[in-house]
Formats: structure tokens, C-alpha cells, sequence
């Protein structure tokens, strides 16, 4: 019996110990790693289906804006897309969601990112990419769409900007890949999981060249 009441009594100072030092060395919960973000199934299958991409500057097949920057040039992991008249001419220019999908992420990452916006897109079944991409707009003036948006193809989602003054005005705009919902970064030593925006889009336009096919009427 003593041995049992002197067990309980330690096991009460060590808990008692614990509650009180605990509350000098609490530690802060950690924020959740953005790469660990993804679409569930579920969330995918729901998806609009985008049937068509085209560029989300210029004219429906893209005239009137030039790649200053192509995909993989210096590790770079998109495409950085120019009006023609270079510079600054192209400052707060409208930005064109590429294809029907919805918006899934909308905000400023980090130093040279500016505004962005992650469109999901459901691809048609036995494309060989698989069920999603996702396109990404970043250095963006504007944000003119929300988190949770459903969007068709041409539908304005922002406005051409220069990242809060870090580069001369473009768009830099990248194809990925997959479910992570995952602001990532700009340059790389490999690919990861980006696709050649304009070869993507060339083989998903579904469309002959004589055919410009206008997006849908805007809301």
C-alpha cells in the first residue's frame, strides 16, 4: 500500500513538474508547408473542363505580345510575356484567364513574385498529362478574381504589373503539372513540374489557324 501511495505521489510532482514548465517553453505551432497543399480527388473532379487554352495576353491567338523570356532560358520555369511595344507600354494591360477552370490561389507570395493567381484546369479524359494543370500568372498590377472562382476561358482575372516596381512590366506565366496548390518559385536547375507554356498551349488549342474561335462573353 505505502508503495502504491509513494508511485502516485511521484507520478503528481512529475505531472505537475510538466504543466509548470511547460508554460515557459511552449512552442509555437508551425505553419503548414504550401507544397503539402493540394486538390483532393473530389475537388479535381469538380473542376470546369477546359476544352481549349489559349494565351493570356493579346489578341485570342496571342498577337501583340512577345516571349522575353522563354521557359527553361537561365533556369527560368515560365514564360515572361511583353507587349510589343516593350518597356512599360504594356503596364495594367488586361491578363486573360488561359482556359475554363477555377481560381484556387490569389495573394503575394514573396519578394519578386507581386500579385499571382493559380487557376486549376480539369483536363478532357486520355489527355496524356493527366486530369489537372495549372496555369499561374504572377508580377501582376491587379487581382480581379477570387479564391473559389469558376472561370471560363478569356474570362479579365488581373492586370499586367511590374511587381511592385521589381522588373519593367510583364507577365510571367507558367503551365504545372498536378494537385499542389503551391506558390513554389520562379527559377531551377530542373524543370520540376512545369510544362513549356507556349508548347502546351499550341497543343491544346483545338483549333485551326484560320479559325480565331473569341472566348466566351465575360459575366
Amino acid at each position: 500500500m505505502r508503495i502504491l501511495l509513494l508511485l502516485a505521489l511521484s507520478a503528481l510532482i512529475i505531472g505537475m513538474l510538466w504543466l509548470w514548465t511547460g508554460r515557459f517553453h511552449t512552442t509555437k505551432p508551425r505553419p503548414l508547408d504550401p507544397a503539402f497543399i493540394r486538390l483532393t480527388p473530389l475537388e479535381v473532379s469538380a473542376l470546369p473542363l477546359a476544352t481549349r487554352f489559349d494565351m493570356p495576353m493579346g489578341s485570342e491567338r496571342g498577337a501583340f505580345i512577345y516571349n522575353a523570356r522563354p521557359f527553361r532560358i537561365e533556369r527560368h520555369l515560365g514564360d515572361d510575356l511583353n507587349g510589343i511595344g516593350g518597356g512599360n507600354s504594356d503596364l495594367g494591360d488586361s491578363v486573360y484567364a488561359a482556359a475554363a477552370g477555377r481560381v484556387v490561389y490569389t495573394g503575394s507570395p514573396g519578394p519578386g513574385w507581386g500579385k499571382m493567381i493559380l487557376i486549376a484546369h480539369r483536363l478532357p479524359d486520355g489527355d496524356e498529362l493527366g486530369p489537372v494543370v495549372q496555369t499561374m500568372y504572377a508580377h501582376l498590377d491587379s487581382i480581379r478574381v477570387q479564391v473559389g472562382q469558376n472561370l471560363q476561358r478569356g474570362h479579365e482575372i488581373g492586370t499586367v504589373g511590374t511587381a511592385e516596381g521589381a522588373y519593367l512590366a510583364h507577365l510571367h506565366f507558367e503551365v504545372r503539372l498536378g494537385p499542389y496548390v503551391n506558390p513554389g518559385q520562379g527559377y531551377a536547375d530542373t524543370p520540376l513540374n512545369r510544362l513549356a507554356p507556349e508548347q502546351f498551349i499550341r497543343a491544346h488549342q483545338t483549333a485551326g489557324s484560320d479559325i480565331l474561335n473569341p472566348p466566351p462573353e465575360k459575366d
